[in-house]
């Protein structure tokens, strides 16, 4: 059976980032979350517009999903998600040692659709339906960073000060970020709850859109060397689950 087209899982990626927005989009907003050159996005949105799908503003040159195609703009389905990556999650908790969370957008934060507990045998609660703050969690910066349509801005969020070490400058925070998007993973030492950290990977689907979160949570001690770098084979485990459950949403490995 032939392979899948790339050019077109890009264009239903632009059409559901679009779709999903709420508000014009400028070009470089469209190429960052799909991780594409500028180029290849304007030519992909070109084509588009040319076949009616996407309307662009004459003035401001922002793109909008055209009027005929706004039901694509639907988020994906929490509990299909959820099906989709609790296998993994599992999987993922048993070959870590550690709590295993699966978040969603939710407007200004992240809502967990799915938790694993710490499979020691130690005292937990069920977390799931917990609502993060972006700015404090690893699966937050993980969405601020590469699906960022679907969440407020930096400088829109209430930064709130968990512990001594939350980011609550929006500069800071943005640097944090442009590293997330550079090495494609987040972590946080201690920013939400102290003494507990975590490093979370993305979810995609097809085109390359990220629809959540995969994280791993627990002691600062036993995720970081005392550099502040994650052991490498917690980020080997959580990167080969995130790209296991990616596939299944069918993004291309």
């Amino acid at each position: 059976m032939p392979g899948t087209i790339q050019s077109i899982e890009r264009a239903a990626a632009m059409l559901r980032l679009l779709g999903s927005a709420g508000r014009p989009l400028a070009l470089a907003e469209i190429a960052a979350p799909l991780d594409l050159p500028r180029p290849t996005a304007h030519g992909i949105l070109r084509t588009l517009r040319e076949v009616g799908f996407v309307d662009q503003d004459r003035d401001t040159a922002r793109y909008t999903l055209a009027a005929a195609l706004r039901r694509l703009g639907s988020e994906w389905d929490r509990h299909d998600l959820r099906s989709r990556a609790m296998n993994w999650a599992d999987s993922l908790a048993g070959s870590s040692g550690q709590e295993v969370l699966l978040g969603m957008p939710a407007g200004a934060v992240v809502e967990l659709v799915h938790h694993v507990f710490r499979p020691d045998g130690s005292p937990q609660r069920l977390r799931t339906e917990e609502q993060l703050p972006l700015h404090a969690t690893a699966v937050g910066k993980c969405l601020l960073s590469l699906a960022p349509i679907a969440v407020p801005r930096p400088h829109e969020l209430d930064l709130q000060r968990y512990t001594g070490r939350t980011v609550v400058a929006v500069g800071t925070l943005t640097e944090h970020l442009a590293a997330v998007r550079h090495r494609g993973w987040a972590a946080e030492l201690g920013e939400h709850r102290t003494g507990v950290g975590g490093i979370a990977a993305p979810l995609r689907t097809a085109g390359g859109l990220v629809v959540g979160a995969l994280a791993v949570e627990g002691p600062v001690e036993e995720l970081f060397n005392g550099g502040g770098t994650p052991h490498p084979r917690l980020v080997e485990h959580l990167l080969n689950a995130a790209r296991e459950i990616s596939a299944g949403l069918g993004a291309t490995r």
